[in-house]
Formats: C-alpha cells, sequence, structure tokens
C-alpha cells in the first residue's frame, strides 16, 4: 500500500497489510515521575490514535487496552505497547533508556518515529 497521508492529521500511513498498520509520526519525549522512579514516554498525536482505535485495536484488549507495537527511532527498533491514556484522548508510547541513550534523545525534544502496530484479534 502507498503511503497516505490523512486530511488534516499528524500521521502518514504506510506499509499496512492485514495483520499490522505502519505510521509515521513525530511526538514529543516527556518524563513521568512516580513510585520508584521515572518514565519516559511519547504521547501519540489525537488523530494518529483515533485511527489506531478504529482500524487495529478491534474488540478484544490485552492488559489495560494495550497494544503491541513495533517502534523504530532513528537506528533503533525495539518491541513495546502501546498504553490508552483517558487524559490525553490518546495512546502512550514508552522510551527505553538504551534507545534515549543511542540515539541523543532529550525530554521535550520532538522526535520522528515509526509504528507498526499488530491489529488485535
Amino acid at each position: 500500500m502507498a503511503a497516505r497521508r490523512t486530511a488534516g492529521a499528524k500521521f502518514t500511513t504506510t506499509k499496512s497489510t492485514a495483520a499490522q498498520s505502519c505510521y509515521q509520526t513525530r511526538a514529543k519525549l516527556w518524563r513521568w515521575e512516580g513510585g520508584k522512579g521515572s518514565w519516559h514516554f511519547m504521547t501519540l498525536p489525537v488523530a494518529l490514535s483515533q485511527e489506531i482505535r478504529l482500524v487495529d485495536a478491534g474488540p478484544r484488549r490485552i492488559g489495560f487496552g494495550s497494544l503491541r507495537v513495533t517502534a523504530t527511532i532513528g537506528k533503533c527498533t525495539w518491541q513495546t505497547s502501546i498504553f490508552p491514556s483517558a487524559e490525553a484522548r490518546s495512546y502512550l508510547l514508552p522510551v527505553k533508556s538504551a534507545v534515549r541513550k543511542a540515539e541523543g534523545l532529550r525530554e521535550g525534544q520532538s522526535v520522528a518515529l515509526t509504528l507498526s502496530v499488530r491489529r488485535a484479534g
């Protein structure tokens, strides 16, 4: 499938198949502090999150409504899950320390990423 940009949205759909959808977008890196440490996340654009809910989430959800993804930032690719945030009306992507260090990412930085979302059953 050829890349398509959704009108008014801040993402591009690329290489979608029956098993997964692939998206390219930008999002800011932010830090959440709580409990015994801090975590870094990116909040996906609301329009992209709506697309994921409509196309990929399906009726079955695993823990907390999360969806399995493969994320790529720069030269780093890793498997993780995105988690819905009612407050942000969006999905949150956790970004591992190893990725942040390898790509030289800083809190508050807008980062280009590719996300392959595995479609729920």
